[in-house]
């Protein structure tokens, strides 16, 4: 069970009713855990050690247990002082309740904390409200401190959940979308309504959201090449394609979408996947300065960044209709590549660091599908760039052809991109060419986000749609940071686009369809989002074809 909007959580339950595994799954998808463990351990108690050993073994190990001490008030201190990308799992209250024993007293301490708690937050605490009044003085007093925490805490979280005998009921869900986080607002899909003549204005219309410059994230946060993030389940696809050949359908089933089944299967760890509910655009505004800009439009990128908070363009349009949110999200400029370094090294890492804190925020609010877009000008030369330093491309053959409006070959525009990528290759021909070497030289703002939100969705287990040059460019540089992050992107189309069609090669990716749409980066996925859907609904409702009857001879 699974819902969405909720940052502080807390899960209550009676003794084996299946609280802790409940809690724990809230936060599987998070790449790095701290467990709070209240519970003391007790070497003379056999049975109480084997408690916890059961509970350490159920963790993954890529968690940290913290132990608090007797004293109630580094519980507090620890959840106050947490950092907005971290993620808490306390288990459980009724041990730092034991601390507090006998002196009892309200615990406003430990509800105000929880209340101003930056982190995501899960708290697993025992229901003591439906058994009997204990009948030794120290139990009543454990029940009155411990109900009394219960509802403290209860009151400061958004979510409250009751597990019994393992089935978890949603007993309060607050909606955590009001607290204060520095990242640019979600432009919400709007409600359907019927069309005139084709065309609704009305549905097309969203909220207009203001675009922040990146900021500087001040995080932990560790990007760095080798990084161990997760798999899809290597068992979960093959089965999901075993089972298409078992379903009731009149013709040979779904020929190139069994992939997109399969691919689900196994980002979602499950041989029957469901479909997308919820889906958040990315669309990356970042400009590149210098020839690779030539043929352009001064401002064309910002005009098309209002046009989506407006709810015009393809983009919005189609992020509309599939009921997705779009965000907006604006990368600082990069220099131009054939003088000189594109970003500083503090802006690569705050980039990195700033598109990964994207992802969690979109995973955090129930997003189970990332489409990257981006509308920046001189992307294609950067691309290139990209695939030149790490794939060894010749820029001319990835470089498409420049079309002005009106479909007119601007070949003198082409011939100064392609200048400029190979001055840049010129430039760094004896640098280093590692993931952020190549980000600060050649790459951009735009595709450094991009790389931290395919890092930062790997991490939570979120698959992402991929059909242009930034978000295939950010594919290839995260393969020397994290070469598990490619195994999370699916590959609608390629959209005849050169640079898309070589990264497809390196990665690994299989576009899935062959529609030659060029829309703009992040549309041609949106435009094949419905029938991606449609097959991941046929899977998961067709029944099996019925057995053959055999007659009697």
């Amino acid at each position: 069970m699974s819902v969405e909007g909720w940052r502080s959580a807390l899960v209550l339950g009676g003794i084996r009713s299946g609280k802790s595994e409940f809690a724990e799954s809230l936060v599987s998808k998070a790449s790095v855990v701290r467990y709070v463990a209240t519970g003391r351990s007790n070497g003379d108690d056999p049975e109480w050690a084997a408690r916890i050993q059961a509970h350490r073994e159920r963790r993954p190990g890529s968690w940290v247990t913290e132990e608090v001490g007797p004293d109630p008030a580094q519980l507090v201190e620890l959840i106050a002082g947490a950092e907005p990308e971290e993620t808490l799992l306390v288990d459980d209250l009724g041990g730092w309740v034991t601390g507090r024993l006998p002196e009892g007293g309200h615990p406003d301490a430990l509800a105000d904390a929880v209340r101003r708690c930056r982190a995501r937050l899960v708290v697993v605490s025992p229901e003591v409200g439906l058994s009997l009044v204990p009948t030794t003085k120290v139990g009543r007093a454990f029940a009155d401190a411990l109900g009394e925490a219960n509802r403290a805490v209860a009151e400061a979280s958004d979510a409250v959940a009751l597990v019994v005998a393992g089935q978890p009921s949603w007993l309060r869900l607050q909606d955590a979308t009001q607290r204060p986080v520095d990242l640019p607002e979600v432009i919400a899909p709007p409600p359907a309504a019927p069309a005139t003549n084709g065309v609704n204005p009305d549905v097309l219309d969203v909220l207009t959201a203001p675009t922040m410059s990146l900021p500087v994230v001040a995080t932990g946060l560790v990007i760095q090449p080798g990084m161990d993030l997760p798999m899809p389940d290597e068992y979960a696809g093959p089965q999901a394609t075993d089972r298409l050949a078992t379903l009731d359908i009149a013709g040979a089933g779904l020929g190139e979408l069994a992939e997109v089944v399969s691919f689900a299967a196994g980002t979602q760890g499950v041989a029957v996947p469901a479909p997308w509910e919820s889906v958040r655009v990315l669309l990356l505004q970042g400009d590149h300065d210098g020839g690779a800009a030539a043929g352009t439009t001064a401002g064309e990128s910002t005009r098309r960044a209002d046009a989506a908070r407006a709810g015009e363009g393809a983009l919005a349009r189609l992020a509309a209709a599939a009921g997705a949110s779009l965000q907006v999200v604006a990368a600082p400029a990069a220099a131009p590549m054939e003088e000189g370094p594109t970003l500083a090294d503090d802006e690569v890492e705050s980039a990195l660091r700033y598109g990964w804190r994207l992802a969690e925020e979109a995973v955090d609010s129930g997003v189970d599908l990332i489409v990257l877009a981006a509308c920046g000008t001189g992307t294609e030369a950067a691309a290139a760039a990209v695939l030149a330093a790490g794939a060894g491309a010749e820029p001319s053959t990835v470089l498409s052809r420049v079309v002005q409006p009106g479909g007119r070959i601007d070949d003198a525009a082409w011939m100064t991109r392609c200048a400029a990528v190979r001055d840049a290759m010129h430039r760094t021909r004896e640098l280093p060419r590692g993931a952020k070497d190549v980000l600060a030289q050649l790459a951009g703002g735009d595709i450094a986000i991009a790389t931290g939100v395919l890092l930062g969705a790997t991490a939570r287990r979120t698959p992402v749609l991929l059909d242009g040059p930034v978000g295939v460019a950010a594919a290839i540089v995260s393969r020397d940071l994290a070469g598990q992050a490619r195994h999370w992107c699916l590959l609608p189309d390629h959209g005849r686009n050169p640079a898309v069609k070589l990264a497809a090669d390196v990665l690994g990716l299989q576009p899935l369809l062959d529609l030659r749409l060029d829309l703009g980066e992040g549309a041609t996925s949106l435009a094949a989002l419905p029938l991606l859907r449609a097959a991941l609904k046929l899977a998961a409702a067709l029944p099996a074809h019925p057995e053959p009857e055999v007659a009697a001879s």
